[in-house]
């Protein structure tokens, strides 16, 4: 018996791995967050599958539920939004699991910040103007922020930033970004990014509080960043015709010409 693991990405049911529908597909049980995976998602669980929707359980409620599993020797497919790596709640559940010695396996999946960078069209790293993306949240209900991971830490390094779970703070987002991109930094919000629902405000730092105007909560990730309106920009040196690489040498010395077929 083993617990899957598996990041149902950001909403679209078909931005999901074929390694986490397979393995959705031969779990007797699902175990998955109900108020942000899609439901076409469980379509892939076996017909007689025990599908359950964690969203009302606390973490004991959840961990019975696998320990169910675990004695009737049923493999258990637990879905969770996005990505696990951030912000899923899954260490506190792998550490319970170990303590039980559970075997589990983990199963990455799109991550909301690339569906909307995928939903806006654009390029969070650019050449000469970021070379960074740093996803961050502001303090809330369920977590508190380390002192030094501050809005403004993060915005003198000028990189791109993905805000998540922040939208209700919208307002703070504004006050602690401006001083360092200035008021016309463009800024996107994507709501339920890859969802058919989905929307997208862009505005800048001035003016995104009244383009949003509380139109949008929870599932709101915030884009901030130079890059997002940028067309001026250096061209990346790996394609340019004088770059020396593997699979491209420029010259007979070229300390890949003798490595290369």
């Amino acid at each position: 018996m083993t617990v899957h693991f598996i990041g149902a990405g950001p909403g679209a049911a078909d931005l999901l791995t074929l390694r986490g529908r397979d393995l959705i597909a031969t779990s007797p049980v699902c175990l998955y967050a109900g108020s942000l995976v899609p439901a076409e998602v469980l379509d892939h669980c076996p017909p007689d599958a025990r599908v359950i929707n964690t969203a009302s359980m606390d973490l004991d409620a959840i961990m019975d539920e696998i320990v169910r599993a675990h004695a009737a020797g049923q493999d258990v497919a637990r879905l969770h939004s996005g990505d696990l790596s951030v912000w899923s709640a899954m260490g506190e559940q792998l550490r319970r699991l170990r303590g039980l010695d559970i075997p589990f396996t983990v199963t990455p999946g799109v991550p909301a910040f690339a569906a909307a960078a995928a939903a806006l069209e654009a390029e969070l790293t650019l050449p000469a103007l970021t070379q960074s993306v740093v996803l961050t949240r502001t303090p809330g209900r369920a977590s508190t922020m380390p002192p030094a991971e501050s809005l403004a830490n993060f915005a003198a390094t000028g990189a791109t930033l993905a805000i998540h779970l922040s939208i209700h703070n919208l307002d703070r987002v504004v006050t602690d970004l401006a001083p360092f991109y200035g008021n016309e930094c463009p800024v996107a919000v994507v709501w339920r990014a890859s969802w058919p629902d989905q929307r997208i405000v862009r505005a800048t730092l001035k003016t995104i509080e009244a383009a949003v105007a509380g139109s949008m909560e929870r599932t709101a990730l915030i884009l901030v960043g130079p890059v997002l309106a940028a067309d001026d920009f250096l061209e990346s040196s790996l394609y340019a015709k004088g770059y020396d690489r593997r699979f491209r040498p420029q010259h007979a010395g070229s300390r890949y010409a003798a490595t290369t077929e």
